[in-house]
């Protein structure tokens, strides 16, 4: 889908200067606001976004300041899966 916005010439001049393209820093804008509000993933994000790797998406996630959407659940399996991974390493 394409989507056209109308920016003031003075405001896309600041993007350009600040050494942005005006159309991807909205594209970028709109989707850190996908994630911070739970309407997008992490992997929607990287798809939308063009981005190989999760870290991309992390890092800009970081300078908007926006944390990762991290649950109990996903600790709880991660705590599981460093467990079974000490019990390998230490068993060899």
């Amino acid at each position: 889908m394409q989507v056209t916005i109308d920016i003031p010439d003075t405001l896309a001049a600041q993007l350009s200067a600040a050494g942005k393209n005006p159309s991807r820093a909205a594209l970028e804008a709109l989707a850190v606001d996908g994630y911070r509000t739970r309407q997008l993933s992490e992997g929607e994000v990287r798809t939308m976004l063009g981005y190989e790797t999760r870290m991309q998406v992390h890092e800009l996630l970081k300078e908007h300041g926006i944390y990762l959407n991290f649950s109990v659940e996903d600790l709880q399996q991660d705590i599981e899966t460093s467990d079974r991974l000490f019990e390998r390493s230490t068993a060899a």
